[in-house]
């Protein structure tokens, strides 16, 4: 494993950290995670030299902060720094801080956090933090020991990510950041602004909710031309190694093969490691996923449940399929998949969602919980238009 430097802070920090939002799921309930699995791979992860663990309040309806408490027992807790959120997008006095924070170090069975985020930050709940005192409450814990230092995730764009940037002297940021990311949310410019002030950036979403490692035809294609021995996986993460201003990229690993991969990728990475002719196969490639990704959903699953059973990611991820593949049979295949969720709303199972886009009710209690700030409701209807209803992907796109 490679070590980077943590901002201003005096410890090094595993090129590769392990982001806790994709554990291994359960048969029966895709949204939890299975136990027993979970923890095996997040230890094997620490035993091949992860040091930074990250979870949040909803990742696997509260499993996840579970699941990361028991397997950071016998020894292994020491071994890491320990990173979970403050879902702000949940508060609603600021007397909830108090509460959220007890019940996750029980959850992780912790006696303190190493660091304590502010989960998902946009200019709306940028300001709910101000307006609930979040950041008394925030230096509070502090003293108190309960937490070591304070960051923020963020969802929203450059220009709000350098006002929060300026606000306070946070220790660390965590922003979405890939080679097709470059441009939106916080930005390679944001990047660069955040390390300029020593503010250690991590970065979520490398692969970009799984896309990157599944690559179109023409853009494999390319990659293969290039004939260097690397996965789709191993580009886009050497990508983000390469550049000196991330400190550490977080990783949703939910195999043991994942993990194996990943963290063998993480021992070949390297500042600058990059070749001028690497790059440019990157921003080819880039250029050719952005032509394709319809619907800018990661399957982050922020947005489930949904009170209809609408399985809302498993339907934009079946359009965008639909884009990606190529050929009459793949196309079929994936407009095919589109048939499997539930259209009859009365046999939508809400518990398990599993119903297609048509069962929607434009209720709009997804919207404020999307990071992606995509408007649910309407992509939803264009889905079943285009996969439901046969129109052409051209007509809305």
């Amino acid at each position: 494993m490679k070590y980077r430097k943590f901002g201003s802070l005096d410890w090094e920090v595993s090129a590769l950290g392990f982001g806790c939002m994709r554990l291994p799921q359960r048969r029966i309930n895709k949204l939890r995670a299975e136990t027993n699995e979970s923890v095996k791979i997040i230890r094997s992860g620490i035993d091949q030299g992860i040091n930074y663990i990250d979870t949040a309040w909803p990742y696997h309806l509260g499993d996840s902060e579970k699941i990361l408490g028991e397997a950071l027992q016998n020894g292994y807790r020491k071994k890491v720094k320990l990173v979970t959120k403050l879902p702000v997008f949940l508060l609603r006095k600021s007397e909830g801080f108090d509460s959220y924070l007890e019940t996750q170090l029980k959850r992780l069975q912790a006696d303190y956090l190493d660091i304590y985020l502010m989960h998902g930050l946009d200019k709306g709940s940028f300001e709910k933090a101000k307006r609930l005192g979040l950041f008394e409450k925030f230096e509070k814990a502090k003293k108190e020991g309960l937490i070591n230092h304070i960051g923020f995730s963020f969802h929203d764009t450059l220009p709000v990510f350098k006002e929060i940037i300026d606000y306070y002297p946070w220790d660390m940021t965590q922003i979405q950041y890939n080679y097709m990311d470059t441009g939106i949310q916080a930005t390679t410019d944001g990047l660069k602004y955040a390390h300029s002030k020593d503010i250690a950036v991590v970065v979520m979403e490398p692969l970009k909710g799984g896309k990157l490692a599944n690559p179109p035809n023409e853009a494999l294609d390319l990659l293969n031309v290039s004939e260097i021995d690397r996965t789709p996986v191993d580009w886009a993460l050497q990508f983000l190694w390469d550049k000196p201003e991330v400190a550490c990229v977080i990783s949703g690993m939910g195999s043991q093969q994942m993990v194996d991969e990943n963290c063998a990728s993480a021992d070949r990475s390297g500042i600058g490691s990059l070749s001028e002719m690497e790059n440019q196969v990157i921003q080819k490639v880039a250029d050719i996923y952005r032509e394709k990704i319809l619907v800018p959903c990661t399957t982050c699953n922020y947005c489930m449940p949904c009170p209809v059973g609408v399985d809302i990611p498993g339907n934009f991820a079946t359009l965008n399929n639909v884009s990606m593949e190529t050929g009459w049979l793949m196309t079929y295949r994936a407009r095919r998949k589109y048939n499997i969720f539930e259209k009859n709303p009365k046999k939508v199972d809400s518990e398990k969602p599993n119903g297609n886009a048509s069962v929607c009710i434009n209720c709009g209690k997804c919207l404020e919980k999307c990071p992606q700030h995509i408007q649910i409701p309407d992509e939803l209807k264009k889905v079943d238009a285009i996969l439901g209803k046969g129109k052409k992907i051209s007509d809305y796109y």
